[in-house]
């Protein structure tokens, strides 16, 4: 079964709530309305009314089954004011909160803090920032958890990968790696994918010796004492991770035998270009990336995006609400 299939299974008469806070954006629009068409997720989007009404009805899409929330004139304005100055304790005034609510991803944030909403895509017309920002001041990551990190299932015909972290981190220690690949970890078996957990070096075993190699192997063992269960063993070349053959010489009785399926970058910087990598060259689709880490879902669209990419990544999204 491919990706997308095992998500609708999964969702399918779930009834979850996702809202995009870029409601008047035309790929935001399509991808509610057939979200909604589907019967898949209940699509909130945030924006005016009839701004929104009238833009739908240039672009011939239905809005049925879809909920509009204007941010203006919100019924519950002030408990998201009060409860948004609660959870910023003391990092907030009232009057700021006032303010701070009006950008359309901090209120969207709070109704899926508030579980008015069970998740929330945004990203279509706002940076990265502009959507995880709100994500960890209000929603924030889970215990045990420091960092949230950027992840993408990567895709061909019947081939399912897990790459981590390609999208948020641009520093991380062996804690923040060891972390990253437990929450990994959940998110391949979110796809029925089954976890095989590389960490990826330029060496394979100690076969160079630097502070960053020494680094990736002590977050094994760290990764380890988070979860015994794991499938998890580093540092591994790439090669060494994916080719039996290759993992034969290079990791000999490794529980890692060139076919993993989850990889754990050692630098933002790595993952970054190992993913766009895979995406060009070997034709992978790239979907994400999913935010890990946090207490609720948020996720975030590329500016570049079609109306298809919201679409799944909305999938994406209900399926981590489960």
């Amino acid at each position: 079964m491919d990706l997308f299939s095992i998500v609708k299974e999964k969702i399918s008469g779930k009834g979850l709530r996702i809202v995009f806070p870029e409601g008047l954006d035309e790929r935001i629009l399509q991808a509610a309305s057939r979200l909604a068409a589907d019967n898949l997720v209940k699509p909130i989007l945030l924006g005016n009314n009839a701004e929104i009404e009238a833009k739908a009805s240039s672009l011939s899409v239905s809005l049925d089954g879809v909920d509009i929330i204007d941010p203006n004139t919100y019924s519950e304005y002030d408990l998201l004011v009060e409860k948004f100055v609660e959870r910023r304790k003391g990092k907030a005034t009232e009057e700021q909160a006032q303010q701070i609510l009006r950008d359309v991803n901090y209120f969207g944030t709070m109704l899926v803090y508030l579980q008015k909403a069970d998740g929330l895509v945004s990203g279509a017309a706002h940076s990265t920032a502009d959507t995880v920002r709100p994500a960890l001041q209000i929603i924030k990551t889970k215990q045990g958890v420091k960092k949230t990190s950027g992840a993408f299932i990567m895709v061909r015909d019947d081939k399912k990968y897990v790459f981590a972290d390609c999208a948020i981190n641009m520093s991380l220690d062996a804690q923040d790696l060891a972390e990253i690949a437990n929450e990994s970890a959940k998110t391949a078996k979110m796809f029925d994918i089954d976890p095989k957990i590389a960490m990826l070096s330029f060496s394979t075993k100690g076969s160079a010796k630097s502070p960053d190699t020494e680094k990736v192997a002590e977050a094994v063992q760290l990764a380890k004492q988070l979860n015994p269960e794991l499938v998890i063993d580093g540092e591994f070349q790439f090669d060494a991770a994916f080719v039996p053959t290759v993992a034969e010489k290079k990791a000999p009785g490794s529980v890692i035998k060139g076919d993993a399926t989850v990889f754990v970058f050692p630098s933002l910087e790595a993952g970054n270009i190992g993913y766009k990598i895979a995406q060009r060259l070997g034709n992978f689709e790239a979907v994400g990336p999913i935010l890990q880490g946090l207490n609720a879902p948020v996720n975030d669209l590329s500016r570049g995006c079609s109306s298809e990419d919201v679409y799944k990544l909305a999938l994406i999204t209900a399926a981590q609400c489960i």
